[in-house]
């Protein structure tokens, strides 16, 4: 019984990986196609570093087409407090795939140092929870009746933190930030093996420049890589066409796994809307007609 359950364990590992990234095999956390509309989710130091507060939605269906495929959604709120060199913010995120659910909460703290009048560098910290979680009932066994699951949910609740830093100026930025700190050890079962179950240290780097062609339109190209021990480094490069600061459509690239076509919308600088259609590039392809992922968001003054 005990190996039954160190290989279902296994197997339950495979699958929240599979549930929180297009990637899998690289990583742990969730993939989102609308990084340049959302930045804040992977790096707590963009909180406050413009002066107003927005709140933002996003949903992302993966891989339609296939069954129980990863479903993302993230809730986030960040700004600047009354001191200018500070910012805040938080956000909720929950992955969702066949019996494995991550759902989670973070808060950010950012400080913000005026290197001159153009240049500013923010550093930020943030701290939460997240419960990882498999749902026994939703699990066909081969054994009919085998106990290891009783058909019940199980979850495991751990501390998580994230550090990040962001140097940027009027219209441009560089960034990286390090999630999951702690690299804690999931056991939701009983496991003999927790090296198979801890939480990655990644690596994030993020750079975008938005260069004005005329008074009308400007180009907007960014890149978003992430690295996490041992396997290769990923990338994704994105470029974005804006048309009087209030539409643009864009396209981007990731490496080894799909090209994704985007569009937004901004209405009077206090309503966003953004959508992208990932087309996998990978064996994927096969069986999924693309992933689809749609953000809204709102301004608010300080």
């Amino acid at each position: 019984m005990k190996k039954f359950i160190n290989t279902l364990w296994t197997c339950a590992t495979v699958a929240i990986a599979l549930m929180t990234s297009s990637s899998s095999v690289a990583q742990q956390l969730p993939q989102l196609s609308l990084f340049p509309e959302n930045a804040y989710v992977l790096n707590p130091a963009i909180a406050g570093s413009n002066p107003w507060f927005e709140v933002k939605g996003m949903n992302r269906t993966q891989w339609t087409g296939i069954t129980d495929a990863p479903r993302t959604f993230t809730l986030s709120l960040q700004g600047p407090l009354r001191n200018p060199h500070m910012g805040v913010g938080g956000h909720l995120f929950t992955d969702n795939a066949g019996p494995t659910r991550r759902t989670g909460i973070q808060l950010s703290y950012a400080y913000h140092v005026f290197l001159n009048d153009k240049v500013k560098l923010g550093l930020g910290l943030s701290g939460g929870v997240q419960q990882f979680a498999i749902d026994g009932s939703k699990i066909k066994l081969a054994q009919d009746g085998d106990p290891a699951l009783l058909g019940q949910l199980q979850s495991q609740t751990v501390f998580d933190a994230t550090f990040g830093a962001h140097l940027y100026g009027e219209n441009w930025f560089v960034g990286f930030s390090l999630p999951q700190l702690i690299q804690n050890e999931i056991s939701v079962f009983d496991s003999q093996n927790q090296e198979l179950n801890k939480l990655e240290d990644h690596y994030y780097i993020m750079a975008g420049y938005k260069y004005a062609v005329n008074d009308d339109i400007k180009l907007e190209p960014s890149v978003l890589i992430k690295y996490v021990s041992p396997v290769p480094m990923k990338w994704e490069g994105n470029l974005r066409l804006w048309y009087k600061n209030m539409v643009w459509l864009g396209g981007s690239y990731r490496s080894a796994d799909a090209v994704v076509v985007m569009a937004g919308y901004q209405f009077k600088e206090s309503i966003n809307l953004a959508y992208a259609y990932d087309i996998t590039t990978s064996g994927l392809k096969n069986y999924s007609s693309g992933t689809h992922e749609i953000l809204i968001g709102f301004r608010f003054n300080q």
